[in-house]
């Protein structure tokens, strides 16, 4: 069964996501303040929003795929947000990765005005949402996450109730806390390898099933070899994520080293100018001392 959907956010996710919606029979309006991922998302078939509030008043269901809280509640909240079109009832989707704290605070705020809201952030990048393959975490109440599985099916072969509001976003955070250290594990791993004259290549193949095998060495450590830098997600994307997992850890008292340095790392790279690249440049951190 097809579903009216509006997407907020067409950027490289919001982008994989609309284009499996409308791939899979949904009717998709679409708003991004730029107007060429509108008309790449137009040209598969979605249909073109002036406003969130205009996208919101032609669906059911609101998904919003955003880099910031300031800039979800702007979407949601502001002059022509979502809130101002959308029908009473309408449930609104959160894909994006925020604090917890602040999903629970605009949960609420959209309570006050009749709306419901379900915090779903993802694992897997845009190359999942393609094929319909993302790992979801949701937080909500039971029915609600029940009802936003009726979109979210098209995007996900995994999706979890974690909990209330902001429950997914917490799960985001120790997600990104075991992709971070995984990635950079990766990495320091393949330098090693290189250094030491290994066939890089035929690692991942040796380690498969074993203890030391993931899904991050399997993709990343060819990559790395390559100095493969094509992007499916960004450097300075993690470190928001990392500053989230250590915020969290200071409310929490939890001791976090290894998170600690791997944010760092990520940090470092972000001053080198290397934010805007994907995982894939961390090998820039293994050239050496003045490298980044």
């Amino acid at each position: 069964m097809s579903e009216r959907v509006a997407l907020i956010g067409a950027g490289a996710m919001g982008g994989a996501i609309g284009t499996r919606l409308v791939e899979t029979g949904n009717i998709l309006s679409v708003f991004d303040l730029d107007s060429e991922k509108v008309a790449a998302l137009v040209a598969k078939g979605a249909l073109a929003a002036e406003s969130a509030a205009a996208a919101a008043a032609a669906s059911d269901f609101v998904i919003t795929s955003l880099n910031a809280p300031k800039i979800v509640e702007i979407a949601v909240f502001g002059d022509h947000g979502a809130a101002e079109g959308a029908k009473p009832g309408t449930l609104i989707i959160d894909m994006s990765s925020i604090d917890p704290d602040a999903t629970r605070a605009l949960a609420a705020k959209a309570a006050a005005k009749g709306l419901r809201w379900v915090d779903s952030p993802l694992s897997g990048g845009a190359p999942k949402a393609l094929v319909g393959e993302l790992t979801l975490m949701a937080g909500g109440t039971p029915e609600a996450v029940a009802d936003a599985h009726k979109v979210l099916r098209h995007v996900a072969s995994n999706y979890t109730h974690m909990g209330p509001s902001g429950a997914g976003q917490t799960t985001k955070l120790i997600n990104q806390v075991l992709c971070g250290l995984g990635f950079l594990a990766v990495a320091e791993a393949t330098q090693l390898a290189l250094d030491a004259g290994v066939d890089v290549e035929k690692v991942p193949q040796a380690l498969r099933g074993g203890r030391a095998d993931s899904a991050i060495l399997q993709e990343y450590m060819p990559r790395f070899a390559a100095k493969d830098y094509r992007r499916t997600g960004r450097i300075d994307n993690m470190v928001k994520d990392l500053n989230g997992a250590q915020d969290l850890a200071r409310r929490t008292n939890t001791a976090m080293p290894l998170t600690a340095v791997c944010a760092e790392v990520h940090r470092m790279l972000t001053a080198a100018g290397l934010g805007g690249e994907d995982q894939a440049a961390l090998m820039e951190f293994f050239k050496g001392p003045g490298a980044c």
